[in-house]
């Protein structure tokens, strides 16, 4: 199963404690990520892409890239 691409923007980042929420542009909805499924430097409002994955608390953003 190929993994699925979202677009959105990243609501929230805390660098220091290492977490942060994204907003998937389409349906608006919030998923945290930890810094551990960032490949790119990412800020609060960058726009990025990212792959969901099912952790123990729900869906979480991972392999999140910013947008050329």
């Amino acid at each position: 199963m190929s993994a699925s691409t979202y677009s959105g923007k990243v609501k929230f980042f805390n660098d220091i404690k290492g977490y942060g929420f994204v907003t998937d542009l389409v349906s608006l909805k919030d998923y945290f990520f930890h810094f551990s499924g960032i490949i790119d430097k990412v800020r609060k409002d960058d726009k990025v892409n990212f792959e969901l994955q099912e952790g123990p608390r729900g869906l979480k953003a991972i392999n999140i890239k910013l947008q050329n």
